[in-house]
């Protein structure tokens, strides 16, 4: 089992990214699926979850309607849209597995916590 996020990159405070998540070995269907993100010094915090129909998404408080999880049950992928974004964004984000078909925020609850990608917000 392996996710893999990617679309990450420099981007100006107020741009946009849109990052995805793309699983082999395993369908993400099945399962819900979050976003994390860890900036450097800070611990690994819940972004954004989505629950396995997709009908279900829950955001970390700091994201104030910046941000919209999606997925893609078909293509077995999962996105996040990031809009708005400010400095304090700049993390290495991961995608990750729950355990469960519904959206929960703990980490434990997540595994095959895949390679993040690096995002960078600086004028």
């Amino acid at each position: 089992v392996q996710l893999q996020a990617s679309g990450g990159g420099l981007v100006q405070p107020g741009g946009s990214l849109r990052l995805s998540c793309a699983a082999s070995g395993v369908g993400l269907d099945y399962y819900a699926v979050g976003w994390f993100r860890q900036a450097p010094g800070k611990e690994r915090e819940f972004v954004a979850g989505i629950s396995a129909s997709g009908l279900t998404t829950s955001y970390g408080r700091f994201v104030m309607a910046r941000f919209t999880i999606s997925r893609d049950n078909g293509n077995n992928e999962v996105y996040l849209q990031m809009r708005d974004l400010k400095p304090e964004d700049t993390a290495v984000y991961y995608c990750a597995r729950s355990t469960s078909r519904v959206v929960v925020i703990s980490e434990p609850e997540y595994s095959d916590f895949g390679q993040g990608t690096q995002v960078t917000v600086s004028s």
